[in-house]
């Protein structure tokens, strides 16, 4: 189920609000597992096991990785052995039928019989709920949180329906007061609600409309033009930015609904000067956690400049395969890798001179590129797209798109909308003031128009809702690309 569904808006979510706000204060978290339970066994119930299963042993271990509760040797080793478990589980469930699909092509170059494999099915949200599961042991490792009170508290943290799927990745701590204690006034709800709406409509409305074109373009069997493959990564590089931004703002905005604050998870990410800037502002939550838990226990900056490029490329490798189990993935991983190794090596400061019309554009069409070797199903695949970008490609189109394309006027519109979108902080100066933002701060929609009443928010929020729902009736398309991961 996803939040951009008829199911979700008009059945699953019109009851769990009944529900929560009809149960006593003192059992709305029971209630919400229930129904976070509930979302999760929608499409495959019989992955409820794994969620369920794994969180109560990371429960029980917890409570002896707390510093004092057993010698450090113990400790670490225990952690060591819950990580690899956690990790063992996701590897199996990601990564078994890519490993299964090389055993294979080595069997056809050395003519070997193959054996009999079924694909394994990937239980959705896997990877989210995996590195959230591990930031917290290690956090209770590292003694920065008391492990939860209960098994019931921790399988609701992890659990939690409006981040169980795609994130934002929370950690403990910044949850941990509020599993105990929140209220929910008229203005948060209605807050968290026109953040739900406006994350739908970037999803429903606009990326929904570039994924047509993208995915029209990226999947072409005829050989594509510069014009042609231009306007498939551009609209990909769009469709991805609004299809991820736009869940995260209906995350954060349910999670407002229900009482929760989470973290925000993009912030203008396509206004950055340098690839380093870049993943500061894309999505925050999985740059801080491979920060937190890979950068810095392989030693961060503090090593030596060689040393530290090494660990940048380490984590974006680990970042691009934990994308997904294609080789195209890895290349992406490498890619970014690369430009923050040299921005590195070059030095903040003198990055900082560079003036930002060339640094913005600059940034922009590194990240275009590796979008495309993230979009394409393999390196041959990149390559027919690459080829074109670079004026390698067919003179004339087979199948010209592009004509039916600039003359919709609703998908032109839509553009205008999405540039806006993007960037904001280069044209209006409220949007500045969020793009500078302390990661760690909660956007809300009275600091986006501090002069708008309430009644108007809501009004605003019920077109949204409105248009958005006219257009999931028109069309049966509605992919949502972090599902796969």
């Amino acid at each position: 189920m996803v939040f951009s569904s008829i199911t979700f808006l008009y059945f699953f979510f019109p009851i769990a609000l009944i529900l929560y706000f009809c149960t006593p204060k003192s059992l709305r978290n029971y209630t919400l597992l229930a129904l976070s339970l509930a979302f999760f066994a929608w499409g495959a119930p019989k992955f409820l096991f794994v969620l369920v299963g794994s969180c109560l042993l990371d429960f029980f271990v917890s409570r002896k990785l707390s510093p004092g509760a057993i010698s450090a040797g113990k400790r670490k080793l225990l952690l060591i052995i819950i990580i690899i478990l956690n990790l063992g589980i996701l590897g199996y469930f990601k990564y078994a039928n890519f490993v299964v699909d090389q055993l294979f092509r080595i069997c056809d170059l050395l003519n070997i019989s193959k054996f009999t494999w079924k694909n394994v099915i990937l239980p959705i949200g896997i990877s989210f709920f995996t590195f959230q599961k591990i930031s917290y042991l290690v956090d209770v490792y590292r003694g920065e949180v008391e492990p939860s009170r209960s098994a019931f508290e921790h399988l609701l943290y992890i659990s939690l329906f409006p981040q169980l799927i795609a994130g934002p990745i929370v950690r403990y701590h910044d949850v941990a007061e509020q599993l105990r204690s929140r209220r929910t006034d008229a203005h948060t709800f209605l807050d968290g609600l026109w953040r739900f709406s406006i994350g739908l409509f970037k999803k429903v409305m606009i990326a929904n409309s570039f994924a047509r074109v993208s995915d029209g373009l990226f999947d072409a069997t005829y050989e594509l033009t510069f014009v042609e493959a231009w306007v498939g990564a551009l609209s990909y590089t769009f469709q991805l930015y609004f299809d991820f931004s736009g869940y995260s703002d209906m995350a954060i905005g349910l999670g407002r609904i229900f009482g929760f604050r989470f973290l925000e998870n993009f912030q203008f990410p396509y206004i950055s000067r340098s690839i380093t800037e870049f993943w500061r502002r894309w999505h925050i939550s999985l740059g801080r956690f491979m920060m937190e838990y890979l950068y810095i226990p392989l030693g961060g900056n503090k090593k030596g400049l060689f040393r530290t490029m090494c660990n940048l490329w380490i984590v974006f490798l680990v970042s691009g395969f934990w994308h997904g189990s294609s080789w195209n993935f890895v290349l992406w991983g490498a890619w970014h890798g690369f430009w923050i190794s040299i921005e590195r090596f070059i030095g903040k400061d003198r990055l900082a001179k560079i003036p930002q019309v060339f640094s913005i554009p600059f940034t922009f069409f590194m990240v275009v590129f590796g979008w495309v070797l993230f979009r394409s199903p393999g390196t041959i695949n990149s390559l027919k797209m690459f080829k074109p970008m670079f004026g390698m490609g067919a003179i004339e189109s087979n199948r010209n798109m592009l004509p039916e394309i600039f003359s919709d006027i609703y998908f032109i519109s839509i553009t205008t909308i999405a540039l806006v979108f993007a960037f904001a902080p280069l044209f209006f100066k409220w949007a500045r003031k969020l793009a500078n933002k302390n990661d760690s701060e909660v956007i809300t929609a009275s600091e986006i128009k501090p002069i708008w009443k309430e009644i108007l928010c809501f009004a605003a929020s019920l077109v949204i809702l409105l248009l958005s729902t006219m257009e999931l009736c028109a069309t049966s398309f509605n992919p949502f690309i972090y599902f796969q991961f």
